[in-house]
């Protein structure tokens, strides 16, 4: 039997751009992509603290160092740029694997950035 468990999360990133005239998705900066083993093309579900809405989509590579979080498309309605987000990954893997598997969690500092990053 296969189970969804949490593989990658971006605790309390703040959007940096909502662009709605972009055909759908959300670019994160590289170096958020590879803190937590995000891919191009990922889905992921984005929870926004202002009100609380959840939608699901894909990851798009953003410009590496830049902090980089970028709403596109309608998503742009629901998320706007200064929200704080949580950003999630999910994997399927069996009970065994999951019982050792150790997700990858980041808490961003200022600008989305990894030197300043609060750990848990």
């Amino acid at each position: 039997m296969q189970i969804q468990v949490l593989k990658s999360k971006i605790h309390n990133a703040f959007v940096t751009e909502a662009n709605i005239e972009y055909i759908g998705s959300i670019t994160i900066d590289e170096d958020l992509m590879d803190a937590v083993d995000l891919i191009e093309g990922e889905q992921v579900h984005v929870i926004n603290h202002r009100n609380g809405e959840r939608l699901i989509t894909y990851v798009i590579r953003g410009k590496r160092g830049t902090g980089e979080i970028c709403m596109n498309g309608p998503a742009a309605l629901k998320i706007s740029t200064g929200d704080k987000v949580i950003i999630i990954a999910y994997a399927s893997m069996s009970q065994v694997r999951a019982k050792q598997y150790k997700p990858k969690i980041i808490f961003p500092g200022t600008c989305n950035s990894l030197q300043n990053e609060k750990r848990d």
